[in-house]
């Protein structure tokens, strides 16, 4: 699937479009890795303060 989103923006985006999402979608990831991060660290916190 994955591979047929690629060919499909590849057609109809240009190449700077491409990038542009791409780097977005990559800080969209981060984001989201970082706010995991973040609930864990909170997680551990609140369980050793109990």
């Amino acid at each position: 699937m994955g591979d047929a989103l690629r060919m499909a923006e590849s057609v109809l985006l240009g190449g700077g479009q491409q990038t542009a999402r791409r780097n977005a979608w990559d800080a969209v990831c981060e984001n989201r890795k970082q706010a995991q991060d973040r609930e864990d660290v909170r997680t551990v916190l609140v369980r050793s303060a109990r």
